[in-house]
């Protein structure tokens, strides 16, 4: 994919455009700046409740995360205790299972912000979709991001497999069956698992918003549905074009 390095633009001063019956979402202005947000969460007065807002939350926290100024909030013994009656997420990530690249981290959140979905890839499946409607129709989430991630290994054994024809051991070739549409026989070397990376992100996100109960809530401004990557070298995310 080219200008990896771009930044993500800032969520939470875009304003949600309906783009079609997906309802694709575009947020207006470039990623905030390298400085971590100064406010805290206990000087908010209300979670994020609205796409804007949880997507500036999620941009002020990735932005400490690869500073080096995480607060690691929402952990203190008050908070364990109000989550004992219920939880209120704000976003709903769905991240490849990747150990490098932990949702809660890479966005310096905490106990109860974020409803974490990962699979391999990210592949979407019955299972990881089943969960996704559940954050937004019963848990009433503003915001799904769709976070792949550069070096990713399962996109990359998709890819080999594709070339070689070979057949990867036990269910392990789901994965690839569900990432081959996405392969771009055209892109040659280490660029073709790296597009691929991204294209997939799209498919997801494009699949997710055709769902008649996700749609809808995007077509009524209720929900954004955004494609992002995570770069291990740089720690930032950013949006998918």
């Amino acid at each position: 994919m080219t200008g990896n390095a771009e930044r993500l633009a800032p969520f939470g001063r875009r304003r949600l455009v309906r783009a079609s019956l997906a309802g694709a979402v575009a947020v207006t202005a470039g990623l905030v700046s390298d400085s971590p947000s100064t406010a805290t969460r206990a000087e908010k007065t209300a979670r994020p409740g609205t796409p804007e807002t949880a997507l500036r939350e999620l941009v002020a926290g990735n932005a400490r995360w690869r500073t080096y100024h995480e607060r690691h909030p929402d952990q203190t013994r008050a908070v364990r205790q109000t989550l004992v009656s219920g939880q209120h997420p704000f976003a709903t990530v769905l991240g490849c299972v990747d150990s490098r690249v932990p949702p809660e981290l890479v966005f310096d959140q905490g106990l109860g912000d974020l409803l974490t979905v990962r699979s391999a890839g990210p592949v979407l499946d019955e299972a990881v979709l089943a969960s996704i409607t559940y954050g937004v129709l019963e848990l009433g989430i503003p915001l799904v991001v769709v976070l792949g991630h550069q070096s990713c290994g399962a996109v990359t054994a998709a890819v080999q497999a594709a070339r070689t024809g070979e057949r990867l051991p036990g269910h392990m070739q789901y994965l690839a069956d569900q990432i081959r549409p996405v392969i771009d026989p055209g892109v040659q070397g280490a660029a073709r698992v790296d597009e691929a990376i991204t294209a997939n992100v799209r498919l997801v996100r494009s699949r997710l918003v055709a769902e008649p109960s996700i749609a809808a809530k995007v077509a009524s401004g209720e929900l954004a549905v955004v494609g992002a990557r995570y770069e291990l070298t740089s720690q930032r995310v950013h949006q998918t074009r």
